[in-house]
């Protein structure tokens, strides 16, 4: 197995501070980028920043928020978790990531996705009922771009280009991944236009993966591309003990399901359901640092993956806590996770 890479996502959940009160907007993205710095600092890979447009969520620029992370940190790769390609402009987001990069020296990286939340399509006026095709042909274009030269394009989402080159050139070009979720199509995709394939577990164990990945192996080789990497992406907490752990993330975890189950019709979340979903079967990784690295390298083989990005922030389980975890990622789980590979 490849030097195995670990990695922070946040979707820069609107946090409550020590006496229960809930932070602003502004406060929350402060403390991303201290967050981002914290990682950096631990020796962590790769941080993520999603984009959402809801208010349970304060980031809604995430390339701003990590230009800010960009100016102090030093060796982390920097990058969204994801960018909603489907409501976006493919010309502004590589305009965007190719200035990220310079401004990081070379380590912004890109997860191109639709999104698992609908609010940014009516937000900037597009139908949801042309969900499939944005994406299609918007991916089709940002891969084109991605050779950063002159483009020639035309389709139905948005005007046609003639010869058309964007700026500012990056100096080793843009790392690009694909979120997929559970679609078998998305994964063929992904491997036809040569992005790394970037798994959000965040239900279920993750064996049930494997054959996305046997997938995107085969769709490699039908379209004679060489081998790219795959990473995966789930929920979790640390803290010194499982119980601890547990106790700390419960809330936050039942509060983020239930809103979001109220308008998708799920059943109420509760401990059972949590205890279950913390365990072998589950797909949140939440307990010790021995207990997380475990379940990561079970994971890691199991999908022969190469990266694994813990979104560590899930509703509103305070900054302190937030960043002991990152601390306890970095300083114990990711050298627990190399030492269990190595045997």
């Amino acid at each position: 197995m490849n030097e195995i890479q670990l990695g922070l996502d946040t979707f820069g959940d609107v946090t409550l501070d020590d006496d229960g009160n809930r932070l602003s907007d502004a406060q929350t993205i402060r403390n991303v980028v201290a967050q981002a710095v914290l990682a950096d600092e631990v020796g962590l890979s790769f941080f993520g920043v999603g984009e959402h447009h809801r208010p349970e969520f304060a980031v809604s620029s995430p390339e701003i928020v990590l230009a800010a992370a960009a100016s102090v940190t030093k060796n982390i790769h920097l990058g969204t978790a994801v960018t909603v390609l489907s409501s976006d402009d493919p010309v502004r987001v590589y305009e965007r990531f190719a200035t990220l990069d310079a401004v990081s020296n070379g380590r912004a990286e890109v997860i191109l996705g639709r999104g698992s939340f609908i609010e940014s399509f009516p937000l900037f006026g597009y139908d949801l009922r042309d969900y499939e095709v944005l994406f299609d042909e918007k991916l089709d274009l940002f891969s084109q771009l991605l050779t950063e030269k002159p483009v020639s394009w035309q389709g139905t989402t948005r005007a046609p280009l003639e010869n058309a080159d964007v700026f500012p050139k990056t100096e080793n070009g843009i790392t690009a991944w694909v979120g997929v979720g559970g679609s078998p199509e998305s994964v063929v995709r992904t491997a036809r236009y040569g992005y790394g394939l970037m798994l959000a577990i965040i239900g279920g164990p993750a064996y049930r993966f494997r054959p996305f990945v046997d997938l995107y192996h085969r769709s490699l080789t039908s379209f004679g591309r060489e081998s790219l990497p795959i990473g995966l992406h789930s929920p979790g907490h640390i803290a010194d003990t499982d119980q601890q752990a547990w106790d700390e993330a419960y809330a936050g975890f039942e509060a983020m399901n239930n809103t979001i189950g109220r308008e998708r019709g799920w059943p109420t979340y509760n401990r059972l359901r949590f205890q279950h979903d913390v365990g072998p079967e589950g797909a949140l990784y939440v307990g010790s640092p021995e207990t997380v690295a475990r379940k990561i390298v079970d994971s890691l083989r199991t999908l022969d993956a190469q990266r694994f990005d813990l979104k560590f922030s899930t509703g509103t389980l305070s900054h302190e806590k937030l960043m002991r975890s990152i601390e306890l990622y970095g300083t114990k789980v990711a050298p627990l996770v190399r030492e269990m590979l190595a045997t």
